[in-house]
């Protein structure tokens, strides 16, 4: 449900609303706080009804008119309030995605969306995570993963999260570069893109010329895209980041880019596609996927959030199931 004064109850409730009305939607379980999903609810008319659910019991679809809800938590009034965050309701929402990713690695359920958390709010109830992805990978365990954002029109993967422009370029390796690649070959592959073509920015500027202004392109960059390649993988660059995304025929003649760190990636990915766009943890051993949003503090409660990044989240989810469900089936044949 991700943090209880945030916009996460309103996006869900509208998202589920939207899916009620397809054959193929999948069903739906709210992991939060019921009280906080009734009273969002109650604020619009035409969203199914929260009701609360119990493990083992089969879950409500959309079309139905309800919602299931494990009631994760009991808050008081004042930590489901929207607007008004609080310690609280932060570390309710830590326990939900904790208890999502349990969930999904006991195959209790085929994929886990993560609806938006207050970083800043999570640190101050105690849990010291970046955010959703490197509390997930803690969880699971996983030793490598990154974070891939999935457009209309363009996906992009991070070698470097979370962190300080000042610490990227000594927190890049060949190695990291290379899992990256492969990763986001993988999970293309999964979702029906046979041969992927995926090309690797640089980090600096004009790809480093040749080492004038940088030598990470040549020390590490392209050794780990050859590797990539003698795998098997269309990988090529590093290609200059400032021209790398340039559309000379509408279109990008790439299915999918590695980018360095954050900003290099994501500013492009939003100006195109903010709205609908899909953040996915690449490596995990469950599907995640989330809206690429935050909390909205500002506007939660005001009833006007758009749900399309949270359906576009379920629907990636969903179609990523359906491509992992026909990988496993390959490998048995």
């Amino acid at each position: 449900m991700g943090d209880p004064a945030g916009i996460g109850p309103e996006v869900i409730l509208k998202a589920a609303a939207a899916l009620a009305g397809r054959r193929a939607a999948p069903s739906i379980i709210v992991i939060g706080d019921l009280a906080a999903m009734r009273a969002a609810a109650a604020r619009f008319v035409n969203v199914p009804v929260p009701r609360e659910w119990h493990p083992g019991e089969t879950p409500l679809r959309p079309a139905s008119g309800g919602i299931s809800v494990f009631a994760a938590s009991t808050l008081s009034s004042r930590a489901i309030r929207p607007a008004h965050p609080s310690v609280e309701g932060s570390g309710a929402a830590y326990d939900y995605i904790v208890a999502g990713a349990r969930m999904a690695m006991r195959g209790e359920v085929d994929a886990l969306v993560t609806a938006p958390i207050s970083k800043h709010w999570m640190n101050r109830a105690g849990h010291h995570f970046p955010g959703h992805s490197e509390l997930l990978a803690h969880l699971a365990r996983a030793r490598l993963w990154c974070m891939m954002f999935a457009g209309t029109d363009l996906t992009i993967a991070l070698v470097t999260v979370h962190m300080s422009l000042a610490k990227v370029p000594s927190s890049l390796t060949q190695r990291n570069v290379l899992e990256t690649i492969r990763l986001l070959a993988s999970h293309l592959r999964a979702m029906g893109i046979a041969r992927p073509r995926i090309r690797v920015l640089g980090l600096n500027p004009y790809g480093g010329e040749g080492g004038t202004f940088g030598d990470e392109e040549v020390r590490v960059m392209g050794p780990a895209i050859r590797r990539a390649q003698r795998g098997g993988i269309e990988a090529f660059g590093p290609l200059a980041p400032d021209t790398a995304f340039i559309r000379t025929s509408g279109s990008f003649n790439f299915d999918a880019a590695v980018a360095m760190y954050h900003d290099q990636g994501l500013i492009a990915l939003k100006t195109l596609d903010f709205e609908r766009a899909v953040n996915v943890t690449l490596g995990l051993p469950f599907i995640r996927t989330s809206p690429d949003h935050g909390t909205a503090f500002d506007i939660a409660g005001r009833g006007i959030a758009n749900p399309s990044s949270m359906l576009a989240a379920i629907e990636y989810a969903s179609r990523a199931v359906a491509g992992r469900e026909r990988t496993a089936g390959r490998a048995a044949a």
